[in-house]
């Protein structure tokens, strides 16, 4: 199975191309958010750099949340439009399931994370058992207090993601009865190889109904519901 692997979901944009297990080539860039612009190209160019057509590819994974709703919205619409036009099977993945993918450590959860600001934090706690990748609590928004919380019944912690290193302080001072590390540095960005490789296990989706998972409301629809608060019981379309 030929596998087109897209990540959008933050700064970092990052492709691959997947034959089955082995990885034929890979592209990212973490420069700036203009994944808009830069997205097709690069497919293009990836596709070109060994020689293979649009329609030899089997399926599209994209990175499906959570992360930032610009990036999220760009992947995701791409991965879409590849899989509805070429006819080709579609499958999302946690965001932060493929950083967590990278991750191999025996009897250690692994916590990906991203910084969703104001003291919050986009977060899962993961563990590898016998070479898959489980989820021991689902992705979720959170404050930080709450997550150092939750994992204060596990002995040995390892964060990854390029935004836990500014929580370093608080997580040294949360778990002082725990083993607390950090992924190396090169962990702490998505590969879309891994990606990828977590695509190979899941069903494909329903391309109609498939959208992204932002695990908190945009501002439009805070606002929205903010404003409309008191009518939310009633019919939400206004009578002419």
């Amino acid at each position: 199975m030929k596998i087109l692997a897209i990540d959008t979901s933050n700064q970092p944009l990052s492709l691959a191309l997947l034959e089955d297990e082995r990885l034929l080539a890979t592209m990212t860039t973490n420069h700036s958010k203009n994944h808009s612009v830069a997205l097709m190209p690069q497919i293009a160019a990836l596709l070109k750099s060994v020689a293979l057509e649009p329609t030899e590819i089997d399926r599209i994974a994209v990175a499906q949340g959570p992360g930032s709703y610009t990036g999220l919205r760009i992947g995701v619409t791409t991965a879409k439009t590849l899989a509805f036009t070429l006819n080709k099977e579609l499958v999302g993945i946690s965001s932060l399931a493929v950083l967590a993918g990278a991750v191999h450590v025996a009897e250690t959860v692994i916590v990906p994370l991203f910084d969703a600001r104001r003291g919050n934090v986009f977060a899962g706690i993961y563990q590898e058992k016998e070479g898959i990748l489980t989820s021991l609590v689902a992705d979720r928004h959170l404050g930080l207090s709450e997550l150092c919380l939750k994992l204060q019944k596990y002995p040995h912690i390892v964060f990854v993601g390029n935004d836990s290193q500014q929580f370093a302080q608080q997580f040294k001072h949360a778990f002082k009865l725990q083993q607390v590390s950090f992924a190396h540095p090169e962990l702490n960005y998505p590969q879309a190889y891994i990606l990828g490789l977590l695509a190979l296990r899941q069903k494909p989706a329903e391309i109609q109904n498939f959208i992204p998972k932002y695990l908190r409301l945009t501002q439009a629809e805070a606002q929205w519901k903010k404003k409309h608060q008191g009518t939310l019981d009633g019919p939400l379309v206004e009578k002419i």
